[in-house]
């Protein structure tokens, strides 16, 4: 495999986590609403879980409140039940034809917990960004041994994907601080 193809494949893994990173930061909560707490949550549907977003429509009535409309009445049960076995910490309230989910003002304690929410997220991203950069040094290797890249291309093969992995890492320390800024927030 050429040295660009190991670089362009280390690179894809090292995005596919930074991505990954910022859609699980969607899901937690700022001391505003967002249909994002909520769309992921797995509801059993006909015997199938399935995401909330794709059985029920969510707004946002005012900044402190989520509104859930199911598309078909009979499924508020299994919705409510979702919601209420979720980690999210709210509790629905139906009136037969919608749900409204209202959030509570958030502590400085809560606040920080939420924080150190983001910071396993990130870490989680980080390890994701470093194993990418150890397959990539270790296809490098076996390139090199295999005769098919020389030892020179491979020096600097490693010293790239090290750049990749820093400027990756700054990225995920760059998504962190936004969604600090933005959970501490009053």
């Amino acid at each position: 495999m050429p040295l660009d193809d190991i670089l362009l494949d280390c690179e894809e893994h090292m995005e596919k986590a930074a991505e990954h990173l910022r859609h699980e930061l969607r899901g937690i909560r700022t001391g505003r609403a967002s249909p994002a707490l909520v769309e992921n949550i797995r509801v059993e549907y006909y015997g199938t879980p399935t995401e909330l977003r794709s059985i029920a429509s969510i707004s946002v009535p005012e900044a402190t409140q989520l509104l859930i409309k199911p598309f078909s009445p009979g499924d508020m049960k299994a919705i409510e039940k979702a919601i209420s076995d979720s980690k999210v910490g709210l509790t629905p309230h139906s009136d037969g034809k919608q749900i409204r989910l209202s959030l509570p003002p958030m502590s400085q304690e809560t606040r920080l917990r939420m924080v150190n929410q983001c910071k396993q997220h990130g870490e989680t991203a980080k390890i994701a960004i470093r194993n990418a950069r150890r397959d990539g040094n270790k296809l490098i290797d076996t390139e090199e041994k295999g005769g098919i890249i020389t030892e020179d291309d491979a020096k600097k093969g490693r010293e790239q994907v090290q750049d990749l992995t820093k400027s990756y890492e700054a990225k995920v320390d760059e998504v962190l601080e936004h969604k600090r800024k933005e959970v501490m927030e009053v």
